[in-house]
């Protein structure tokens, strides 16, 4: 029996669409992270793209369990000497409705030039349109 190595190349890449709405916060990134990733084929590989696109849909109607719209708080920093910068949950997804799912997939993707081209096939909207429907969507449920 021969090991089948995989060529980025051979990868059939499929699109894969999630609804949030109603959904925890966390269960949805884990299911777009592992469809991005490729875990879910036979073929998956950790040093090859083998991802199929994902496309998530009401992103700013996903859960959050117990107090963490007020006090979860996302950090980022200017560069410059005091430049911290914290915001809440809820002022985030006011702001930016997608920020948050797009900040947990990619803390579950791989943190290298890999994980980039993966999360560039993620595809996040706020609301219940996408323009996606020529590429033959499969829907994946979440089960929670």
């Amino acid at each position: 029996m021969k090991t089948i190595m995989v060529n980025p190349k051979t990868v059939t890449r499929q699109w894969k669409l999630i609804d949030a709405e109603g959904k925890p916060l966390g269960r949805v990134a884990t299911a777009a992270a592992r469809l991005l990733m490729g875990k879910h084929k036979a073929i998956y590989s950790p040093n090859v793209d083998t991802g199929d696109y994902v496309v998530i849909i009401n992103a700013e109607k996903v859960l959050t369990t117990g107090k963490k719209a007020e006090q979860k708080q996302y950090f980022h920093h200017t560069g410059h000497i005091g430049g911290e910068r914290w915001i809440t949950y809820s002022d985030l997804i006011a702001k930016h409705p997608t920020a948050p799912l797009t900040e947990a997939i990619w803390g579950m993707l791989p943190h290298t030039a890999l994980g980039k081209k993966m999360l560039k096939k993620l595809k996040i909207y706020a609301g219940a349109e996408q323009p996606h429907a020529a590429q033959h969507l499969e829907t994946v449920s979440i089960d929670f």
